[in-house]
């Protein structure tokens, strides 16, 4: 008896590629019931834990676009795969795209180096990837094996900023978080095309397209990846995405991104460990469609917070990490180096709302940070959405406000005045600002005003100062607040009837910034 060959053994045959046509296969599948990833030999996969698989090192001579070492420059970045295991059990497609036809990378367990007694040795020959990573482009005699950009886990991907450094990530959607009525989803890219022009030099794009699948939601993906000899320019991903919900869905999150707050230069959660700040991003900056420059320094607070800044066609949002002193942080992990992520809209998005999650967490560990763009109007079952941005990875935001001073530091401490009885329920707030070039425009003797508003309770003791040796300037004032009660606060220093500085927001209840005293 002839057993057939089994389609994973057969040697991949190419077939013709489009993104419009994998647009398409994307509408096609929002028709039709949802079918799980495969999830290959799970007895087998479920062994294959946090130390069995960093056994598994990739041989980047093996990988696709890498070149042969000592032929001169490379084809393009190198191309390797991410092993499945016990936290990446779902089978990945991957497909290397040439001249609009695509081929299927089948799994080898001869790409990678691995132990005798590793189990990823009995994983099936259809078991493909978890995700896949390029590496830098380089002299084929000078490899040095620095990824920069990586997609691995449901529609999840990341890349390093000007600093080298991953941080934040990346989502291709968000489907319901921190909904009341559902649990979160989430959606997966099972397919991937990657395309790299022959004789590709670093300066490059790569393209990227990928299928989005999930109960809720199906989409075609394509990401033209930039990293460039210029490496200060640090990531630049322009993708494009075609979106179809198979369901009603309560919070349609999109283009979103996912980072980690512990804690800042506040926080009652400072007593908790010897470093002075934890932190991937510490504020949401907003480019309203206004014009107004917006900032919103993160919160690590006693329960799941969903902020929402209502907007039409804004400019621009992003997680930033704007605190680049090593001495602010003291840790090893270069917390000062991770990467800002800004999103920039190439068409506009209408009416909708930039909506800000942020998730209690007790450690470093968790992403309990989001922001994403929410569309007005319901999100209902064969709705159809088309999105054209851009995401710069770098270490500030690409396109700093013309003429005003940024938020720098934000301080929270007891209120009322020094050296006498403090009052109880009553909170300080001590926000510096700084731009040389703006701030030198202040006349000697002359003091901004503060102009500040609460959703709740009561604002005193407002004035701004300048601070010695440097352009900063700092504006105080005192908010008395009952316990469990929660402030909406807004604030810029203004001169002259005009804005000084950038829109300072932030939310606050007593419990989540300082310890009872």
């Amino acid at each position: 008896m002839i057993l057939p060959v089994p389609a994973a053994l057969a040697t991949p045959i190419p077939f013709s590629f489009s993104y419009d046509a994998l647009v398409e296969r994307a509408r096609g599948m929002a028709q039709a019931p949802y079918a799980p990833p495969f999830q290959p030999a799970p007895e087998i996969v479920a062994q294959i834990d946090y130390q069995r698989k960093g056994e598994l090192v990739f041989r980047t001579a093996k990988a696709p676009f890498s070149g042969q070492p000592g032929t001169g420059p490379q084809k393009g970045y190198p191309l390797e795969f991410f092993p499945l295991g016990k936290y990446a059990t779902k089978r990945v497609q991957m497909f290397v795209v040439e001249a609009g036809r695509a081929t299927e990378v089948p799994y080898s367990a001869d790409f990678f180096d691995m132990p005798a007694d590793n189990p990823a040795r009995k994983l099936p020959h259809n078991a493909g990837f978890a995700g896949f990573r390029l590496q830098e482009w380089a002299e084929a005699e000078d490899w040095t094996h620095q990824d920069w950009v990586a997609f691995q886990g449901a529609s999840y991907f990341r890349a390093i900023g000007a600093a080298g450094q991953y941080g934040q990530s990346a989502r291709g959607i968000v489907i319901n978080a921190a909904s009341n009525g559902k649990p979160e989803e989430f959606p997966d890219f099972t397919e991937f095309y990657i395309e790299q022009r022959p004789g590709a030099s670093a300066d490059d794009p790569v393209t990227v397209c990928a299928l989005l699948d999930g109960p809720s939601v199906t989409g075609a993906y394509r990401f033209q990846l930039t990293r460039g000899q210029q490496r200060a320019r640090g990531v630049g991903m322009e993708i494009e995405a075609q979106i179809f919900l198979r369901e009603d869905v309560d919070r349609l999150g999109l283009m979103p991104l996912t980072s980690m707050f512990w804690f800042g230069e506040y926080g009652r959660d400072r007593l908790l460990d010897w470093r002075p700040e934890v932190h991937d991003s510490d504020g949401l900056e907003m480019w309203a469609g206004s014009g107004e420059r917006i900032w919103r320094p993160l919160n690590n607070p006693d329960g799941t917070r969903i902020s929402a800044f209502t907007d039409t066609d804004p400019k621009g949002f992003g997680l930033m990490q704007r605190d680049r002193d090593f001495d602010h942080y003291q840790d090893g992990v270069l917390y000062d180096r991770r990467p800002s992520v800004w999103v920039e809209p190439l068409t506009p998005l209408g009416k909708g709302e930039i909506q800000l999650m942020e998730i209690p967490t007790d450690d470093e560990i968790n992403d309990n940070i989001g922001a994403f763009w929410v569309p007005e109007g319901p999100a209902l079952k064969g709705a159809h959405y088309a999105l054209h941005y851009r995401l710069h990875w770098q270490n500030l935001c690409p396109v700093p406000a013309e003429n005003i001073a940024q938020t720098v530091e934000t301080r929270i401490g007891r209120g009322g005045q020094p050296g006498l009885p403090r009052p109880e329920n009553v909170y300080n707030f001590a926000v510096e600002f700084d731009r040389p070039a703006v701030m030198r425009q202040i006349p000697y003797g002359v003091f901004p005003k503060v102009v500040v508003s609460t959703s709740a309770g009561t604002i005193s003791r407002t004035f701004a100062e300048p601070m010695p040796n440097g352009n900063i300037w700092r504006a105080n004032f005192d908010l008395a607040l009952l316990p469990g009660e929660i402030a909406d606060l807004r604030m810029y220093l203004e001169l002259a009837g005009r804005p000084l500085t950038e829109t300072w927001l932030y939310q606050f209840s007593p419990g989540w910034a300082i310890p009872p005293h």
